[in-house]
């Protein structure tokens, strides 16, 4: 068993979490900076060209968000193994991975945006702004591919801060770009456009200025090494599993949505209000989780049981803790944060009748926010794929038991009951994944 290099502190655990908690913060005032420039237009055409646009290219980028989580696992292996050769290999892997995806997004763009329209079909204004938004934004995915593996490679060294100015530099020079071409010079949706895909390829760039050690030393080039098959073989693995488990989790999450707008337009309204708070528990708890992601991953990687113990039992305390604040903080203001996100007085009504499943959600999905992060940092991916269909198989058999007799109570329960079951099959599995690391 090799030592672990530095101690495993309550401090350490908060100097990672804590960036990417601020990091996650930044997220949501870009798209509402992104709406409310082009609503300055004065006409509802642009603002759904934006908002179509960026759920299309956000729902293909998030294919790709295995190569964060399989790069930071990997990564942190690496580094407690103290095998610094495969460490920037992956990097390299990482980076390659990114450019191709990206590539081919661009040569595809045609084919992949018309079954897009197909499938979220808009008025012929709207979809031709939308296009015209898309045909400039494609050009950066190569760079914003990239950043998920950046990020991923930074996250495990623990070099959250780095993360954190990457997110503030790159939403901070779109939010700057945004009023300067949109508001200053009147170049309408083009404008977001391209504020967005100069910001992606800053991001980028920075991103690689922050991975600079790692170019001054040979081994990221050594193509030998970075295109090893058994070591490609194994992060093929592990980026599948995520993937299939990502789409499990987003099958759950889209049918939640197709579910509560059959049982009409108010329904689904205050479910899409009520869903940012499960958006803000997801962003709160990512810090800690990816805390886990690290550290447990170091302590795979020199092989020590009980860092590993240690790691998972201090990151999964501190997640605790901000689950019991979330659900104290839902509790006690969840009516006023539902007035803020809507003024519709109906929807405010139905939101507050449900009110009572989200207070809950921090405390019953803290093991699976937890646990996610604890297997992707041991890579124990493919144990993290079965639990995530095992629940998702669990909440279908839910929602066809509850929802013809209790209604959208009956589809907030089957959510929470998928959350509950993906913590506890994680939790069972969790022995067997300490017993691996010895």
């Amino acid at each position: 068993m090799v030592e672990t290099v530095r101690p495993l502190t309550h401090r350490r655990v908060l100097h990672i979490a804590l960036p990417i908690v601020l990091s996650n913060a930044t997220v949501p005032i870009l798209g509402a900076v992104d709406t409310g420039v082009v609503g300055q237009m004065g006409a509802a055409a642009p603002i759904g060209a934006v908002g179509i646009g960026a759920i299309i290219l956000s729902a293909i980028y998030w294919i790709f968000g295995f190569l964060r989580m399989g790069t930071v696992g990997l990564a942190s292996q690496a580094l407690g193994a103290r095998d610094q050769a495969e460490l920037s290999a992956l990097l390299t892997r990482a980076l390659l991975i990114g450019a191709t995806g990206g590539v081919l997004l661009i040569i595809l763009q045609i084919p992949i945006f018309w079954i897009a329209f197909q499938l979220s079909p808009a008025s012929a204004e709207v979809e031709a702004l939308a296009r015209d938004y898309l045909s400039i934004r494609i050009w950066s995915a190569p760079g914003a591919i990239a950043i998920y593996g950046i990020t991923g490679w930074l996250i495990a060294q623990e070099r959250t801060r780095a993360v954190l100015v990457l997110q503030l530099w790159m939403n901070g020079l779109n939010i700057a770009l945004d009023l300067w071409f949109v508001l200053g010079l009147g170049w309408g949706v083009g404008g977001v456009a391209l504020a967005t895909f100069l910001a992606e390829w800053s991001g980028c760039a920075l991103g690689l200025w922050f991975c600079r050690a790692a170019f001054r030393a040979p081994d990221w080039r050594n193509w030998r090494q970075v295109f090893d098959r058994s070591r490609l073989a194994i992060m093929a693995r592990v980026n599948t599993d995520i993937l299939i488990r990502s789409l499990a989790l987003e099958a759950i999450f889209v049918s939640f949505l197709f579910f509560g707008a059959g049982q009409g337009d108010t329904v689904l309204a205050a479910n899409q209000v009520l869903l940012q708070f499960l958006m803000i528990t997801s962003y709160a708890m990512d810090g800690f989780a990816f805390a886990a992601e690290t550290l447990v991953g170091q302590a795979k990687g020199a092989r020590d049981r009980l860092a590993l113990r240690r790691a998972t039992g201090m990151t999964g305390f501190w997640g605790g803790v901000v689950a019991l604040a979330l659900s104290l903080g839902f509790a006690l203001g969840g009516a006023a944060i539902v007035d803020l996100m809507t003024n519709a007085p109906e929807v405010r009504e139905v939101a507050r009748q449900y009110m009572i499943y989200l207070t809950w959600t921090p405390v019953l999905g803290c093991a699976a926010f937890m646990l996610d992060g604890v297997f992707v940092g041991a890579t124990a991916t493919r144990d993290m794929r079965n639990m995530m269909l095992v629940s998702a198989v669990v909440y279908f058999i839910c929602v066809a038991l509850m929802l013809p007799e209790l209604g959208n109570h009956g589809l907030w329960l089957a959510l929470l009951v998928s959350l509950v079951v993906r913590g506890a099959t994680l939790g069972v599995r969790y022995p067997a994944l300490e017993a691996r690391t010895a």
